[in-house]
This record gives C-alpha cells, sequence and structure tokens, in this order.
C-alpha cells in the first residue's frame, strides 16, 4: 500500500485548500480511508474518515468546514478543506486500514495501517 499527498500550502485564515491522495495497492472497497493531522508538540488528531459504505465521520473541530471524499476508480482520497483557521496548522496525512467491507463506523479515528508521508498546512491570521 502507497498513500502518497498533496495540495498543502499557505493560506490565510478563512481561505481553502483541497488535498488530494493518490493511493496504490488497495481498492477502496475493503479499505477505511481518513485524514488525520499533527501539529508540533500536539496529539494526532483524526481530522475525518470515509467508509466503502458511504460513512463519514469528522472531527468536532473541522465539522461544517471539510469535507472528505473519494474517487473509487482513480482511488484518489479528498479533503476540501474551507474556512481555514490558524488552529488548522498542521502536517496532514493520508491513511487506510483495511476492515470488514472497508467500513469505518465502530473503529478508531487515529490508529490506521498504513500512513502517507504528509503535506504540510499553514494558515496564518
Amino acid at each position: 500500500v502507497q498513500l502518497v499527498e498533496s495540495g498543502g500550502g499557505s493560506v490565510q485564515a478563512g481561505g481553502s485548500l483541497r488535498l488530494s491522495c493518490a493511493a496504490s495497492g488497495l481498492t477502496f472497497s475493503t479499505y477505511c480511508m481518513g485524514w488525520v493531522r499533527q501539529a508540533p508538540g500536539t496529539e494526532r488528531e483524526g481530522v475525518a474518515r470515509i467508509g466503502s459504505d458511504g460513512f463519514t465521520s469528522y472531527a468536532d473541530s473541522v465539522k461544517g468546514r471539510f469535507t472528505i471524499s473519494k474517487d473509487s476508480r482513480e482511488k484518489t482520497l479528498y479533503l476540501q478543506m474551507n474556512s481555514l483557521k490558524p488552529d488548522d496548522t498542521a502536517m496532514y496525512y493520508c491513511v487506510a486500514d483495511r476492515t470488514l467491507f472497508g467500513r469505518c463506523s465502530g473503529r478508531s479515528a487515529t490508529d490506521f495501517g498504513y500512513r502517507g508521508q504528509g503535506t504540510q498546512v499553514t494558515v496564518s491570521s
């Protein structure tokens, strides 16, 4: 399994970014996919995840601002981030874990078997 993120960068507060994750070596139908983030000196936070059945879950801190989606044919995962805040500054990682029927419900938001190299998001005030 290989996960390659792109789309990070520096934006001002209130701006938007769209992260992409190109996945290989897996099929979305059997994997729970997601995004986690970590800023220096802080714990890893599960941002969002999406299951093969369309189930989605978001951290309270990003609800209403971030949207996770996927293109199963292209094996690409996305994270649309709107109304960005300085607190969103972190390294963002694409993550994946093989689960029963590719479902995400009832599992950890932060512990995944596979993780990409990360893409940095910096939001200035």
